[in-house]
């Protein structure tokens, strides 16, 4: 019988804010050793665009910012014409790994998504990043039917 974590029932998750950016930004460089500004700026500026549509989300431990994700939602997308939720980053700062964080953030965001008549979620994960493939398969993730393509644009030139 696994133990409970006291400190995931003190894991408070929230809307993401606009003022969230410096910490989104520099939890992010913790984690992948360097900063992503742009990306960043556009990605939460569009994530919090969509008014009344709130997927993108903090978590937060005694009011410091320990992690968050950034999610979508699509009317239709590369010919599909359900509606689909796309997560784009979830990110947990190293000290609170292993605490049900990421849960907590993913099971508000099912909640939400699910709020909104929304019964699919998708995201893309490194192949041989099994850490998060782990969480992902714990948490229900399964493989697409559909398969992601990449084109090396300057190698496949003719």
């Amino acid at each position: 019988m696994d133990t409970p974590d006291p400190l995931a029932s003190d894991v408070v998750v929230r809307n993401l804010r606009p003022s969230d950016l410096d910490a989104v930004i520099r939890l992010d460089a913790k984690n992948v050793g360097r900063r992503r500004d742009e990306f960043f700026e556009l990605k939460l500026k569009y994530a919090l665009s969509n008014t009344g549509i709130t997927v993108s989300l903090a978590a937060e431990h005694d009011g410091a910012f320990v992690g968050f994700l950034l999610a979508q939602v699509f009317y239709g997308e590369f010919g599909v014409t359900e509606r689909v939720a796309v997560m784009d980053v979830i990110d947990v700062h190293p000290d609170f790994r292993g605490h049900h964080v990421a849960a907590a953030l993913l099971d508000q965001l099912r909640t939400n998504l699910l709020g909104l008549g929304i019964h699919v979620l998708r995201t893309e994960v490194d192949w041989d990043n099994t850490d998060l493939l782990g969480f992902f398969r714990r948490e229900g993730f399964t493989m697409a039917q559909r398969l992601c393509l990449d084109l090396d644009l300057e190698g496949s030139r003719r």
